[in-house]
């Protein structure tokens, strides 16, 4: 059993959010505060509001209404308020107006920095703009765009005035996104010429371009001139960004959104193929995230917050709004942590004196097969916590960057949950112990638990993460699909979430997660459903079936490897395995390029043809295969051994 490594020191203890929060309420340690925010959820989330000094324009008069179940609650009944007053606005308007609001760097190492008051003029002039267009209250704008200084004011002015930002992975391929944009019924995309990866020009607007004519709803795509290049377009769709923003007033007035409106649509992938649009609402994402940035993280106006992230993952908009939400400063970086040199993300802390620095375990797994030399060229004295996310450690890793980047006295708050609930099940806290690769414990007001198979709560085994009670962030069904969010997370047990993790609790209560319980493939920590890369390979002439299943991978966590069963009049050679390759990258973009595309006759299926990934996945992988009672085509389980 691993054993503690870090313990807090009392400037921890002492100067923490989390601790004047327990002293307002007389709660005496850890085991209090957990017990107390998760046994009485309507004092806690009320408390939060009142302790992080949570704007409202219109009090709320109760906190939940679970009347029509525990799927379907709604959180701070009766109240008016909005993510980007309390984000942006209350700050513009303060002696934090000249606090630095976004720190931005590219790969060549130019810096833009803008003030909380330059924002607020920056956000006001294209909300105006979008009005302008025609974007009203509930309408959907889909964002597609590197990581520069516009993606937050996009993402901001949106909001602020009452539609719902869908942010989208800008290295999806133009399929996917249009898929996206198509599900939500987005009128208006935010994108950008292009953006540079490793020294190379990233056509962006081009990729975009290639499917955006099958989204029927969308009226305009406003184009940020990022590099100067030539792009393919519309004129009586497309837009420049700074064209529309030219002759716009730097004053707008933020939308008073009802506490249950919805702020945005996150999509996140499963296995049935059609992405999932979760929907998050302004009252419970900003109770969530704020109560994460402010108690897990610490955050106050001083600190300087970095995430390597993209605005397609939840850590995205999660960093701008809860960072924001404290009048923090956010940096935002345009470019691959390990170019021009290895020590990138090292230079980037030293040179803008970074106080949090949060990434995912696949990152550290690459950036330590340099060395440590290139840690040991920077001072990274500035740093107050180190932040993970978006898969289990494994011991070395989560050591290395204990030892090297934290030099052992710095907490790594390790946290899980999902785009489902724009937060976290699973967090430490400042104030907690540390184990190697651990997360701890439950989350602050998360009412969660470890069942074995026939859901009942276990100690000391492995077991299904769950939760017990609602809590403000989780999505309200799907975009317009409430009965496959009630199939995904709440047909398992009666009124239990079921979060497709496992689980473990160790005897001293501290938690860890031992990767997804169904099929979903997590790539670098992005997670993605074997259905879409399998409608990409179908899509191929040569293909008839496609199976695709995540293999461990020692940098990214996992790998994919396709299986495909070929149209008779084509024959697997090395010509079409590269052939297919290139064919999910023209659909779902570089990032999910499979590893290794396999040659089979026949998948393994069920009676009513429902391929068995499971199986395939164990044959593949040399692990003994439990149960293949469930395959009708036994003789296709041989075929993945013998796949070529």
């Amino acid at each position: 059993m691993e054993k503690i490594v870090w313990k807090p020191t009392n400037d921890y203890v002492e100067n923490s959010n989390i601790t004047r929060f327990m002293k307002r309420y007389n709660i005496k340690d850890y085991d209090e505060l957990i017990q107390k925010s998760t046994e009485n959820i309507e004092w806690f989330w009320d408390a939060v509001m009142k302790d992080l000094n949570i704007q409202w324009f219109q009090p709320y008069k109760k906190v939940l209404d679970d009347s029509n179940g525990i799927q379907w609650t709604k959180w701070f009944i009766g109240g008016k308020i909005n993510i980007v007053y309390n984000c942006l606005d209350r700050h513009a308007k303060s002696d934090k107006k000249d606090n630095i609001a976004i720190t931005w760097e590219n790969e060549k190492g130019d810096v833009r920095k803008l003030t909380y008051k330059d924002l607020y003029n920056e956000v006001n002039r294209f909300a105006n703009a979008l009005k302008e267009l025609g974007v009203n209250k509930g309408d959907r704008v889909g964002m597609y765009m590197p990581m520069v200084p516009e993606i937050v004011i996009g993402f901001l002015a949106v909001i602020k005035i009452g539609a719902i930002i869908i942010p989208i992975f800008s290295g999806f391929g133009g399929h996917a996104l249009a898929s996206r944009l198509d599900i939500a019924g987005a009128k208006v995309l935010l994108t950008a010429d292009g953006s540079t990866r490793r020294g190379k020009t990233v056509e962006i607007k081009k990729e975009a371009d290639k499917s955006l004519d099958t989204v029927s709803s969308l009226e305009h795509v406003v184009v940020y001139n990022r590099l100067g290049i030539d792009v393919p377009w519309k004129d009586d769709r497309d837009i420049w960004w700074e064209d529309i923003i030219s002759n716009q007033s730097d004053e707008c007035e933020t939308m008073h959104m009802d506490s249950e409106d919805y702020a945005m649509i996150i999509f996140s992938s499963g296995t049935t193929g059609r992405p999932k649009g979760t929907v998050h609402t302004h009252g419970g994402t900003l109770a969530q995230i704020a109560k994460e940035l402010g108690y897990y993280f610490d955050v106050k106006e001083n600190d300087v917050f970095f995430w390597l992230t993209d605005i397609g993952w939840m850590m995205g908009p999660w960093m701008i709004i809860g960072v924001q939400n404290f009048g923090g400063n956010i940096v935002v970086f345009e470019g691959a942590p390990n170019y021009p040199n290895p020590d990138r993300l090292w230079e980037l802390i030293e040179k803008h004196k970074i106080t949090t620095f949060g990434i995912s375990p696949t990152a550290i797994r690459l950036l330590m097969t340099y060395g440590d030399e290139w840690v040991e060229k920077h001072d990274l004295s500035s740093l107050r916590f180190l932040g993970s996310t978006g898969e289990p450690w494994d011991p070395d890793s989560w050591n290395w960057f204990f030892k090297k980047i934290g030099n052992k006295k710095i907490p790594i708050i390790n946290i899980s949950g999902g785009t489902e609930i724009v937060g976290c099940f699973l967090s430490p806290l400042p104030i907690t112990s540390l184990k190697p690769c651990t997360l701890r414990g439950p989350g602050l007001g998360m009412d969660i638990d470890v069942f074995d198979d026939d859901g009942k709560p276990i100690r000391g085994e492995m077991g299904h993460l769950v939760a017990k009670k609602p809590a403000p962030s989780m999505t309200r069904g799907f975009w317009n699909e409430p009965d496959r969010y009630i199939q995904t997370y709440w047909s398992k047990w009666p009124n239990i979430w079921y979060h497709g993790d496992w689980a473990f609790i160790d005897e001293d209560g501290f938690w860890s997660l031992h990767g997804r319980s169904d099929d979903t493939i997590k790539i670098a920590g992005r997670r993605t459903g074997p259905a879409e890369i399998e409608a990409a390979l179908i899509e191929h002439p040569a293909v008839s079936e496609a199976a695709t299943i995540g293999v461990p991978d020692e940098i990214k966590g996992e790998d994919i490897v396709c299986f495909v069963v070929l149209n008779p009049d084509y024959k697997p050679d090395e010509s079409l395995r590269t052939e297919l390759k290139g064919q999910v990258v023209k659909i779902m973009g570089k990032t999910l390029k499979p590893r290794d595309i396999k040659f089979v006759k026949d998948l393994p299926k069920t009676r009513s043809a429902k391929i068995v990934r499971r199986i395939i996945k164990s044959t593949f992988l040399g692990k003994e295969v439990s149960d293949t009672s469930s395959v009708e085509n036994q003789k296709a389980i041989e075929e993945i051994k013998n796949a070529i």
